[in-house]
């Protein structure tokens, strides 16, 4: 593949040179439009709209037979005519993500449906030629940078090789059983792909020279034509070398496009079902949930408002309001991560009643609080509160946050330190306990968005803040804090885990505190574990009360697919050694006797599953530990 004279090879070695520039550094807050045809069916079936209406029985197929028609006479290629964004304003929405503290704009590029957003020389099947026969791409690129945006394309068709091949197959029963879908059809072949077999729905494994080809001409059209800053590829690195290729391509030709700075951004993922990724190479990105954790390098979630794409009239669980999209902005900066933050649009353009509230909430809140949020930098730990060690890389709603739920931010020039308190107590004292008297002195304290001064101590129990009778934002405000170099006290969790009626302690996934950027809870299907632990150095704790001092049996339960994955339980300086056996199967669960642990006293302690390396750590699920007291 041809790559841009630069400094960047297509080689991981290579690769780790890359420096995250320091505009995505301050950036904190990215708007996607995460758009395209299939908006145009009134937003029924979502984000895999263009795949299901090929699988007989869905609800999409039933839906496209029933309003549109049989998928071998009116198919996806029809359902691209449909939309027709004929009340597409980036310009005013523009205004609105502007005003909502947006630092940078991401526009759909191509998603799984094989379908061009932009004037495509490599896909005749592009907005330009059809459905709208507008530059998507070039409409929000004009938008962004008449703004001062930087501007981004996401990528998603990488596995439209096989994503789209359920359209080349037919009914197998009913009246048209045996007629194949229009995707069989040659005249469709490029939107549809070639047949080849292969149905399914994740990352292609295989595919051939020809589609590794296709996929990086596509990509550096994209990156030539409109120079984005940004590139986000939903996936791993695509294809080993030809995705290091065009890495290095875009970000050679970054270079020279800005003087021999390195401004380039390119979003990659790790995980099951992903393809290939490195660390360093790239800024990580986190679909839907968060770190549990400070990364040491700025990362990326990308998260939705509601539904990926547009759904009219969604139930209250499905979508995110104002509040909890700020309370979310809030802890994912206090780990040194970025949001990207989908607004649903319409097939026509427009942006609902509910997403333009949420944006007036993020704009509201950020004219206050925006000092505490763009250009800082994570401080020594990212925050204090219950919510810590409940289902650390879920992302959560406003209404699972209290005043004991802080997160902090500090000024590039470590100056200032921000407390951003995500709920209000009640009786108007706010407690840092992190900023104990041990902590080291503190100069003064503010509330940003309050202009008079507030009665505050610090005092072994933490820094006693008087809040104002009037709240400067209905949701999470902050302290501004100038002090020296402040050490952090250490909390004990009041949400310790107790034993039950019966002696036990119970130590389940849900509850506990992920230490690191692999591990996530799982809870989709018949799983209930912390899963996807890739990082040998990442551990999971608890903190645990034992009010009756003594010894405890120890079970650990856990799947895993891969046998020979050695561990330790840890806590108080005891050590429990473990070995996983396969249990054939993620949602497959075994119960292992570890040994034993005693309490000499009763108190406070945390417990911690930590992986043994060597020999190779191989994930594990780990469902839950229990201690039982030993009988005497």
């Amino acid at each position: 593949m041809p790559v841009a004279d630069g400094p960047f090879k297509p080689t991981d070695a290579s690769l780790q040179q890359y420096q995250c520039p320091e505009w995505f550094r301050d950036a904190k807050l990215g708007i996607w439009s995460h758009w395209g045809p299939v908006a145009a069916p009134g937003g029924f079936g979502g984000n895999w709209y263009a795949r299901q209406i090929y699988v007989q029985g869905t609800r999409e197929y039933v839906h496209h037979a029933q309003t549109y028609g049989h998928p071998s006479k009116f198919g996806y290629k029809d359902v691209i005519e449909l939309w027709k964004a004929e009340k597409f304003d980036p310009d005013r929405l523009m205004n609105l993500y502007v005003q909502a503290g947006a630092k940078y704009f991401v526009s759909m590029g191509a998603h799984h449906d094989n379908f061009d957003l932009w004037n495509s020389k490599h896909q005749e099947w592009n907005a330009v030629n059809h459905g709208p026969k507008k530059d998507i791409v070039g409409l929000w690129r004009e938008a962004a940078l008449k703004r001062g945006l930087r501007f981004g394309v996401s990528e998603h068709f990488a596995r439209s090789y096989n994503w789209m091949q359920r359209s080349h197959s037919s009914d197998t029963n009913g009246p048209f059983a045996g007629v194949p879908y229009d995707g069989a059809d040659p005249k469709y072949a490029r939107l549809y792909g070639p047949p080849h077999g292969d149905t399914s729905a994740g990352y292609p494994t295989h595919p051939p020279v020809a589609w590794k080809q296709e996929w990086f001409n596509r990509m550096q059209d994209v990156v030539d034509s409109y120079q984005p800053d940004l590139v986000y590829s939903d996936g791993g690195i695509p294809f080993g070398e030809v995705g290091r290729s065009f890495m290095a391509d875009f970000y050679n030709k970054n270079m020279k496009a800005h003087g021999g700075r390195l401004e380039a951004v390119y979003n990659i993922k790790k995980g099951r079902d992903c393809g290939d990724y490195v660390e360093g190479v790239a800024v990580q990105d986190e679909e839907n949930t968060v770190l549990a954790g400070i990364k040491e390098q700025p990362w990326q979630t990308d998260a939705s408002i509601g539904t990926w794409f547009f759904v009219p009239d969604l139930e209250p669980k499905w979508r995110r309001t104002g509040p909890d999209v700020i309370v979310m902005l809030a802890d994912i900066v206090a780990k040194n991560g970025n949001l990207l933050l989908n607004i649903p649009q319409r097939g026509d353009g427009t942006i609902d009643a509910e997403a333009e509230q949420v944006l007036a909430d993020l704009a509201a809140w950020t004219k206050v609080n925006g000092e505490a949020i763009f250009a800082t930098r994570p401080w020594k730990i990212l925050g204090e509160g219950p919510a810590l060690s409940a289902k650390s890389r879920g992302i959560r709603r406003a209404a699972d946050y209290t005043a004991a739920d802080i997160r902090f931010t500090r000024s590039k020039d470590g100056a200032t330190l921000y407390a951003i308190a995500l709920g209000w107590p009640a009786d108007g004292k706010l407690v840092v306990r992190s900023l104990a008297t041990a902590a080291g002195p503190i100069g003064e304290v503010s509330l940003l968005g309050h202009a008079g001064k507030l009665d505050w101590r610090q005092s072994a129990g933490g820094l006693e803040v008087t809040l104002p009778g009037a709240k400067p934002c209905a949701t999470a405000n902050a302290l501004k804090i100038t002090a020296g170099d402040l050490k952090p006290v250490p909390v004990v969790y009041a949400n310790a885990v107790a034993a039950d009626a019966n002696g036990r302690i119970l130590l389940p996934a849900a509850k506990a505190r992920i230490h690191g950027a692999t591990p996530k809870y799982e809870h989709s299907g018949a799983k209930d574990q912390i899963g996807y632990w890739n990082g040998a150095a990442d551990f999971v704790s608890w903190d645990i009360k034992v009010t009756k001092p003594g010894t405890y049996a120890v079970e650990i339960a856990y799947s895993c697919t891969t046998s020979g994955s050695a561990f330790t339980i840890e806590v108080g300086g005891q050590k429990l050694p473990g070995t996983s056996t396969s249990t054939g199967a993620w949602a497959t669960y075994r119960t292992d006797q570890l040994g034993q642990l005693t309490f000499d006293k009763p108190g406070i302690y945390e417990i911690a599953v930590k992986p043994k390396a060597p020999p190779k750590w191989n994930s594990i699920g780990l469902k839950s530990v229990i201690l039982a007291p030993h009988a005497n």
